[in-house]
């Protein structure tokens, strides 16, 4: 019971991880080739992977296990560990996260003006 917790808790710290990770590589240069700059610098990087893995190694491996592990078939020897459900969890993932980025990161700022001139011709 308590090894298949382990293999779990891995499991999702790895999915979440490199989730994280590909967006924040992407991001960081696509938008230093089209910007010229970074929108991340080096030491916003390191926070957001400090905090990133603190917490989330924190939340995912203190989860306790429970008996309904042991209704589970065990995973083979030769196994992978990232699956393909799980690369397809990871990849859907960094799609949408990239996409909310991008229109924030390129037309965020047109949205927020257009936001606020419609406030202002309503008066607010």
């Amino acid at each position: 019971m308590w090894g298949r917790n382990v293999y779990d808790s891995i499991s999702k710290f790895l999915q979440f991880q490199l989730t994280v990770n590909i967006v924040a590589v992407i991001v960081a240069f696509t938008g230093a080739c089209i910007t010229q700059d970074s929108p991340l610098k080096a030491v916003q990087m390191l926070w957001v992977n400090l905090i990133m893995d603190t917490f989330a190694s924190l939340a995912l491996a203190t989860e306790p296990p429970t008996e309904a592990l042991l209704l589970r078939k065990p995973y083979g020897r030769n196994k992978p560990l990232i699956s393909r459900t799980m690369m397809k969890n990871i990849l859907g993932h960094a799609v949408y996260q990239l996409t909310l980025i991008f229109t924030l990161l390129f037309v965020g700022e047109e949205l927020g003006r257009t936001r606020c001139s419609a406030r202002q011709q309503l008066g607010c």
